[in-house]
């Protein structure tokens, strides 16, 4: 928001401070009091109340069904060989494997930037109504080719959906709490991962007369749908992107039902926050992201998601493949990766507390180093005690990793923008993960295992030294103050 139009306005009372220790001029302390009133400032300030835990459940329920899908093919990949008679250097597998990233890219691309236009609710409760229902078709496939395009039209669905729930945590959320409570909605969405590894390893074996037990995943996978029955009357609109649509009466009104749940009164909002404005098309969304500082800050996310798909995803959909090249038959296979992912949801609740104690870029950029090591630890272990190890090592800092990187790319762009900025960029790290089977599978087969990580930390070293000189610093500051003018 811009501070030049600010109107003089009443102090928001202590629950809406602006948080600073230092002493500032009697000119700033006016800017500051009068920022408080306007509707970015209630948000960023005042406590966190019912309405706001809410949404980080719904969110977090809607992501659990997300991870659900994104690591469910990796963990049936074997039984799925024995349905359809397909090997691991098959085509077949491989499309397989890479057939719901590539969904994953259009939707983030395409329809990852539909929260711009038709707003952060409508837009994440139609992606999980998609997602859902190409799910539950997929478990009806009849042949290899009919699973492929089931996971493609999933992977659109689910391709759009974090990008959505970037965008309303980071707008939605206090800035004290922004971390940590974005993280929570996180973690119960990474419970997910190891629930579908130990569902693998139960189910994949099984045939309920004449349904294999991975049909039944899928199914499970597709209950999101009824999360939408549930919720959808109850879900509200991020005030922030009212706003910037212009909707500026809507904006207050649910400006004052968050309020409400956290037991604060909204006597005043500044007229800065009441200027009209029209909703930015895309070629204005567009124009506003190749100016300073923004063009800088979308140049490291289009690196960073570049290359960031080959520590995450990578382990997640290759790690049973190279378990399996060691040796191992598919039950030990199979139960190492189910351990391994155990760490999903620790790292996910380790990011907590980091998230509030470290600085956010700090944090993206140490994390994403330990993958790299672990990564590397995990490639070269050669008995099962060593391979769960590092399996839970690494899985571990990913999620430290991966709730950091959440929270970080949706505060460094405007409301207007957001949802765009994240869904084109984060489209890349999905097609690029789509490819990682067709890159590291022949690398894993001629050269083994540690030249495949090898290959992985080389991509992740430039990842952290990109955040690092083009990342601005985000921890506990306003969304006003780090997204100017």
């Amino acid at each position: 928001m811009n501070s030049s139009n600010l109107g003089v306005g009443a102090k928001a009372g202590s629950h809406s401070r602006i948080a600073s220790s230092e002493p500032v001029s009697t000119d700033e302390s006016h800017r500051q009091d009068v920022q408080a009133t306007t509707l970015g400032g209630w948000m960023d300030n005042m406590p966190a109340g019912s309405l706001h835990r809410f949404v980080v459940w719904v969110i977090g329920i809607g992501l659990f069904f997300d991870m659900f899908e994104i690591f469910l093919v990796s963990s049936i990949g074997a039984a799925l060989q024995g349905e359809y008679g397909i090997d691991r250097h098959s085509m077949d597998f491989k499309l397989l494997l890479a057939s719901a990233f590539v969904g994953m890219f259009f939707g983030a691309f395409f329809l990852g930037s539909m929260a711009d236009r038709i707003g952060r609710r409508k837009a994440f409760l139609f992606n999980l109504i998609w997602y859902s229902g190409f799910s539950l078709l997929g478990a009806f496939s009849v042949n290899a080719g009919m699973l492929v395009i089931c996971r493609f039209l999933t992977g659109i669905g689910v391709g759009a959906l974090y990008p959505v729930a970037d965008s309303f945590l980071s707008e939605i959320l206090p800035k004290e709490r922004r971390g940590r409570m974005a993280a929570w909605a996180y973690t119960a969405s990474y419970v997910a991962v190891p629930l579908v590894g130990f569902l693998a390893l139960w189910l994949n074996p099984l045939h309920f007369g004449a349904v294999a037990g991975w049909r039944v995943i899928l199914v499970i996978g597709s209950l999101g749908a009824v999360l939408v029955l549930l919720v959808q009357h109850k879900l509200p609109e991020s005030p922030r992107w009212l706003l910037a649509q212009g909707r500026v009466d809507e904006a207050h009104a649910m400006l004052r039902r968050f309020a409400d749940s956290a037991g604060v009164t909204v006597p005043v909002i500044s007229p800065e926050a009441t200027i009209k404005r029209n909703a930015m098309t895309l070629g204005e969304r567009v124009a506003l992201l190749r100016r300073p500082p923004y063009n800088k800050r979308y140049l490291m996310l289009a690196i960073f998601h570049l290359l960031q798909g080959f520590g995450y995803y990578g382990f997640g959909t290759l790690a049973a493949t190279v378990v399996k090249s060691r040796g191992f038959d598919i039950t030990d296979g199979t139960l190492f990766i189910a351990l391994s992912f155990l760490g999903y949801p620790v790292g996910s609740l380790l990011s907590i507390p980091l998230l509030n104690w470290i600085e956010r870029r700090t944090l993206v950029i140490g994390a994403i180093l330990s993958i790299a090591v672990f990564g590397l630890g995990f490639a070269y272990s050669n008995n099962s005690g060593l391979i769960v190890l590092f399996g839970v090592l690494t899985t571990c800092a990913s999620n430290v990793f991966s709730n950091a990187y959440h929270v970080y790319q949706a505060e460094i762009f405007p409301a207007s923008v957001r949802s765009t900025a994240i869904g084109s960029t984060y489209s890349l790290s999905r097609i690029v993960s789509a490819m990682l089977p067709f890159i590291l599978l022949p690398v894993l087969s001629q050269q083994g295992a540690g030249a495949m990580f090898g290959i992985i930390a080389a991509a992740l070293l430039i990842v952290a030294i990109t955040v690092r000189v083009l990342g601005p610093r985000t921890t506990r500051r306003s969304q006003d103050e780090i997204n100017p003018g």
